[in-house]
């Protein structure tokens, strides 16, 4: 900072990132609320010798020089006041005889960074400090595990703990969409091992977020569910019903992937031949586009927050919301490469399904959606979220609105292509349905396979009037015969 910009400073109205001290004799106890505060956010300057009143600043000065730098320095870095060493980067300025020490006290890599105990952690907001939330706390603890999380190894799962449906869809995809694989023909249990999903024959996390059954998914991620829904307005307040469709709960991250990109193909323009998930490889649509977003929301969510991701869908804009911050700072996102993923397994996994853009590109396809549409793509970012908003060109916008009027209560599909696979020509017990899904919750069958493949008219019982009967058997119709693959 030059002393033309610290001058500049003193001239605005508000900042986040500078912070002035009077100091003439000693620091100031409230200090080290300011080097928690920017060291759990983006950083920023602490100026020692300038007195604020208000809106007025009266450059002081400081008596002592010396002394004010070295016990500054030296707090931050004998490791007694915080509860790590830090660091700050010091200039000196003259103004007409009286001295003025800055510090840029940087973001810290690992957070929170606090003096005494956690509940003397601080943040960043406009101009001042404030006291952290305890959910703040707590995500700045869990990101210090970033990057490492979903590979561990979790002790008491297996190979049997797979969603065996999901496992199939999926390498189906990347046998359709990533030919050349070297794995595709491997056992499932070998190409578990081999692409991460389980490592010493236990599951990894992030197999389990990505293709792990609903019971061990909510045993070690019981907060998990990716909420998806299209709201008929812009915004709920306004909305006359509060939504047109809601995805009922998946059981793990590939099923709700696979059922939010096809809803999504109803709110853009997506004129080639798609492929079984919805979008080309190298496809420069709109929907590719979203498709790079929600991938994203997928691999970098925190999974273990309070937080659940959330796609709405309004009729002028896409949000998609995710439990977890960026890493690195907005103003770099159009301008640099940045490939730090919160769940670096998750994110492979869908770049071994052609579903992820290379290291680092993901963002510039996310972008590709301004050229095509002339809507903006707005990222924000705190301590605990992050959002993606995709506005919608007016053809998209016509497109929300007509999806709104009609209010089509799509079934989830994913599920019941699995069950229609299971049953084909046989009439099956309901223990033959479990046993051919590889599934063992009754109720998850129930509610997510077999009461929409009803309600759609796919699947018939032999006592439709009887439902609980205990001869009740189950069969396709003609509908849920013409979807068998």
């Amino acid at each position: 900072m030059t002393k033309e910009e610290l001058l500049q400073k003193l001239t605005d109205i508000e900042w986040d990132d500078f912070e002035c001290k009077a100091a003439q004799d000693k620091l100031p106890e409230d200090v080290w609320t300011t080097v928690s505060a920017f060291s759990n956010t983006s950083g920023g300057w602490v100026v020692f010798g300038i007195r604020q009143e208000g809106k007025r600043f009266d450059i002081q000065g400081i008596n002592n020089g010396e002394k004010t730098e070295s016990d500054f320095l030296n707090t931050l870095r004998n490791g007694q006041k915080f509860n790590m060493r830090l660091s700050a980067q010091g200039k000196k300025y003259n103004f007409d005889g009286k001295l003025v020490l800055a510090f840029f006290v940087p973001s810290s890599m690992v957070k929170p960074i606090y003096y005494g105990s956690p509940i003397n952690t601080f943040i960043r907001t406009g101009s001042g400090d404030r006291r952290a939330t305890e959910t703040e706390v707590m995500a700045m603890m869990r990101d210090q595990a970033f990057g490492s999380k979903s590979e561990q190894m979790v002790e008491g799962t297996s190979f049997s703990d797979i969603n065996k449906g999901s496992l199939e869809t999926y390498r189906n995809q990347i046998r359709n969409a990533n030919p050349s694989f070297p794995y595709k023909n491997l056992s499932d249990e070998q190409f578990c091992e081999k692409v991460g999903i389980t490592k010493e024959g236990k599951m990894t996390i992030g197999g389990i977020l990505m293709l792990g059954e609903r019971d061990i998914v909510q045993r070690y991620a019981s907060n998990f569910w990716i909420d998806y829904l299209e709201i008929p307005s812009k915004s709920l307040a306004e909305a006359q019903v509060r939504y047109t469709y809601r995805m009922q709960e998946q059981d793990n991250i590939w099923e709700s992937y696979q059922i939010i990109l096809q809803r999504l193909r109803n709110f853009v323009d997506a004129p080639y031949e798609a492929q079984p998930n919805g979008a080309g490889t190298e496809d420069e649509s709109q929907l590719y586009a979203l498709r790079e977003g929600l991938t994203n929301c997928c691999a970098h969510a925190d999974y273990f927050s309070p937080m659940h991701p959330t796609i709405r869908v309004f009729t002028d804009r896409i949000e998609l919301q995710n439990p977890g911050r960026f890493m690195f700072p907005l103003s770099e996102l159009r301008t640099q490469i940045h490939s730090i993923p919160r769940n670096p397994s998750i994110i492979k996994f869908f770049r071994y399904a052609k579903l992820g853009e290379n290291a680092g590109y993901g963002i510039d396809k996310m972008l590709v959606w301004e050229k095509l549409t002339k809507g903006k793509v707005e990222f924000i970012s705190d301590l605990v979220s992050s959002t993606i908003t995709y506005w919608l060109g007016e053809q998209a916008r016509e497109q929300a609105r007509e999806q709104a009027v009609v209010q089509p209560m799509v079934q989830p599909m994913v599920q019941v292509q699995h069950l229609v696979n299971a049953i084909r020509e046989d009439v099956c017990t309901f223990s033959e349905i479990l046993r051919r899904l590889h599934l063992k919750g009754r109720n998850n069958v129930v509610v997510n396979y077999l009461k929409p493949a009803i309600e759609g008219g796919y699947v018939l019982r032999s006592y439709p009037d009887k439902p609980n009967h205990p001869n009740q058997r189950y069969y396709l119709s003609e509908k849920g015969l013409r979807l068998v693959e």
